[in-house]
């Protein structure tokens, strides 16, 4: 049996997909702004400019997207 995806990667490859740009919430209370360029297992990259910054998922709090996202399946 196959499971579904999940919530956390599909979010997170739609605003990488769509290059929306997101202020990230660091569990030390630091913001970072930018748009997620990739992401994985146990990291997200978020580039703003020409810099880009390493974030470790256990270090964010939560994620805030520009726009509002709609996930909902059409099918």
């Amino acid at each position: 049996m196959q499971r579904p995806p999940l919530i956390q990667d599909t979010v997170l490859d739609h605003l990488c997909e769509n290059r929306i740009e997101v202020m990230m919430f660091l569990v030390n209370g630091i913001r970072l702004l930018g748009q997620i360029e990739q992401f994985d297992k146990f990291t997200v990259v978020l580039v703003r400019g020409n810099s880009s910054q390493l974030i470790y998922k256990h270090a964010i709090s939560a994620i805030n997207p520009a726009m509002s996202l709609d996930l909902a399946d059409p099918t």
